[in-house]
């Protein structure tokens, strides 16, 4: 007899050995019908394997995120197969689950998104028939057998150290998988091939040039249309795009993944760090500012050298190797070290807007997004143990605040203790259990990632949630006992002897840049006016007005507004449009009947137009909606 236990704690008894369908049947033929995979003991498992033994079960069905994956690797499968059945030379390598779908490459004739129709169209055959997926298991040998015109598939077996390996077979088709896989193809029933690139084979690019194919499948159509709909807005939210548009910054070969910022890109930088000056400094914080050349010897000392050292730029400078900063850190450790510090000097919230630079490959730099120099908003708080509960409570209310003036929401997740890292057990112990009292004080709901922390110690991440629904991890709160060791760094504490402090590595912003690129996408380019690369522009009705809209303009530039002047021979609807195209917020049409009373004729982005609007209010308006750092773009939206 096996028993079988369910989530809700029933049990279901068999006298011989039932696969997953089996048990799913016994529920009910229509959840059966929903079901994609199964947890036995919690091992995962396809629907169709048999459980010989008692076992607590767990169904993922269709309206899992985990059985999402899973029928998205069945549809990669489902695309090779249609490849190999329209292009029969094609040479089949691998084809894994990305974030939003899957892709497979292939060892074939160059492709273009012409072709896409074609290969949908087969795969459609191929799920309408809904071919049985089944798993075999099988010798190297047999499987090298299999794959005799496989050259990538065979070298893969090869390499394996297992003596048996595990295909997937539907129709005619065999791929070599671990699985699971949906129990047969038409529950591949919405996708879509969204595009064609070039890819090394195992990313070298000595080896051959592969044709990758990337798609994205769901269980229903519904769920398809809304991520392409989805897929649409963030095209057009894509900071590339408002980056030319808007004029804040640019690439250029000569410094590849290193950002330019234009005039406008640098208002919205220093609006974006004069807020953080401020928030930093009523939070206790100091500023402080460490160089960017550093000797070998540090990063051997701090770790870096053996941890870090192939993302890291070096030079050799009087016959002395140096490298430049990756990261803040250890200027930070010399910074505290060279001062004399009691225990009342605890805690010492040190902050920096340290310039650092990563090396990363060519193919993976994506416009502020992934680059290679970048500012981080770092700081290092050095406490007692006694303070850390309350120093970490004290970053993430910070990061609270700053992110809540952005209209950013968040969630946490705490990161352990990775298989390469520094520093003793205990050390780590004591580091995770501060993180996890801070967070169970704070009161928020966290995920737990195993194994995911720095090499120097666990770590609270911050994923921030922007207005098209997209997740980016871009806060850390880092606690370290290593490097505070590694440095010697000390407190005297009340009884006189030396301590070691325990320290906090953190940033909100995280990379400015990338946290720069994130808001341009989240405000669609219209930023809040206090943070708008143009806050005003004047737009003059016509050649004879302009004299006094530039009085206007100056006017505005006396009380801090970032204003222009657009006195163009263009109709004021040109101006007005092109105003518009900008994401200016407030545009203000200067003609005789505004100068004869000295009125502001204003338009904001919403379409909405006001007139006779008297000077005073206007500027007490504009003015206090920036200094309260408003989130909407017009500070007359709320009338």
């Amino acid at each position: 007899m096996i028993t079988i236990t369910l989530p809700d704690k029933s049990q279901r008894t068999f006298e011989t050995p039932p696969t997953g369908l089996d048990i799913a049947k016994s529920i009910s033929e229509g959840f059966a019908a929903t079901c994609v995979a199964m947890k036995a003991n919690s091992r995962l498992k396809d629907i169709s394997a048999s459980i010989d033994e008692d076992s607590d079960v767990v169904f993922l069905t269709t309206r899992d995120e985990e059985a999402l994956e899973i029928m998205r690797h069945s549809a990669a499968h489902v695309m090779a197969q249609a490849v190999l059945a329209l292009y029969p030379k094609a040479k089949l390598t691998i084809g894994p689950v990305i974030e939003g779908g899957f892709y497979y490459d292939f060892d074939m004739q160059p492709l273009s998104e012409d072709d896409f129709a074609r290969i949908e169209d087969e795969m459609r055959r191929i799920v309408n028939l809904k071919l049985p997926i089944t798993r075999q298991e099988m010798s190297k040998e047999k499987a090298l057998a299999l794959y005799a015109g496989e050259p990538y598939k065979r070298e893969i077996v090869e390499q394996l150290e297992d003596s048996t390996v595990s295909v997937y077979a539907q129709e005619g088709f065999f791929d070599l998988c671990r699985g699971p896989h949906v129990p047969h193809t038409g529950f591949v029933k919405a996708f879509k091939l969204m595009k064609v690139s070039g890819a090394y084979w195992r990313g070298d690019s000595s080896k051959a040039q592969l044709q990758r194919i990337y798609g994205t499948a769901f269980f229903d159509k519904k769920e398809l249309k809304k991520y392409l709909d989805f897929l649409e807005e963030a095209k057009k939210r894509d900071h590339r795009k408002w980056g030319q548009r808007l004029d804040l910054f640019s690439f250029h070969e000569e410094a590849p993944g290193m950002p330019f910022f234009h005039a406008n890109g640098m208002a919205v930088w220093n609006a974006l760090l004069d807020y953080w000056r401020h928030e930093h400094r009523a939070a206790g914080y100091v500023e402080t500012k460490t160089p960017l050349l550093l000797q070998k010897s540090l990063w051997v000392k701090s770790g870096h050298w053996e941890n870090y050292r192939e993302n890291m730029y070096t030079s050799v400078i009087d016959e002395v190797e140096y490298a430049i900063k990756p990261m803040n850190c250890p200027g930070g450790m010399l910074l505290y070290a060279s001062g004399h510090h009691s225990y009342k000097d605890l805690p010492l919230r040190s902050a920096e807007i340290g310039f650092v630079h990563r090396h990363e490959l060519s193919g993976v730099l994506s416009g502020l997004f992934r680059v290679r120099a970048f500012h981080q908003d770092d700081a290092h708080i050095f406490m007692t143990p006694e303070q850390m509960e309350s120093e970490i409570l004290g970053v993430l209310h910070l990061v609270e605040r700053i992110y809540s003036t952005f209209g950013l929401g968040f969630h946490l997740e705490l990161s352990t203790r990775p298989e390469k890292s520094i520093g003793t057990d205990a050390h780590w112990e004591r580091a995770t259990k501060g993180l996890t009292d801070a967070l169970a004080a704070y009161g928020h709901d966290y995920k737990i990632n195993e194994g995911d922390g720095a090499f120097y110690g666990p770590k609270i991440d911050i994923h921030i949630k922007d207005a098209i629904g997209r997740t980016w991890q871009c806060a850390t709160v880092q606690l370290d006992m290593s490097l505070p060791e590694r440095f010697d760094l000390y407190y005297i504490g009340p009884d006189n002897e030396k301590h070691r402090p325990i320290m906090i590595h953190r940033v909100i912003y995280g990379s400015v840049e990338r946290f720069f690129g994130i808001l341009v996408e989240h405000f669609a380019g219209r930023f809040p006016l206090w943070m708008a690369p143009v806050q005003a522009s004047v737009l003059a009705m016509n050649d004879s007005i302009v004299p006094y809209a530039a009085k206007v303009r100056d006017r505005l530039a006396q009380q801090g507004l970032r204003a222009e002047l657009d006195d163009r021979a263009e109709s004021i609807n040109k101006k007005v449009r092109d105003a518009q195209l900008k994401a200016v917020p407030l545009m203000l049409t200067i003609g005789e009947k505004e100068k004869e009373n000295n009125t502001l004729a204003l338009r904001t982005l919403d379409g909405k137009v006001r007139y006779n609007m008297n000077w005073d209010s206007f500027m007490d308006k504009v003015l206090a909606h920036i200094a309260k750092r408003g989130i909407e773009p017009d500070p007359f939206g709320e009338e």
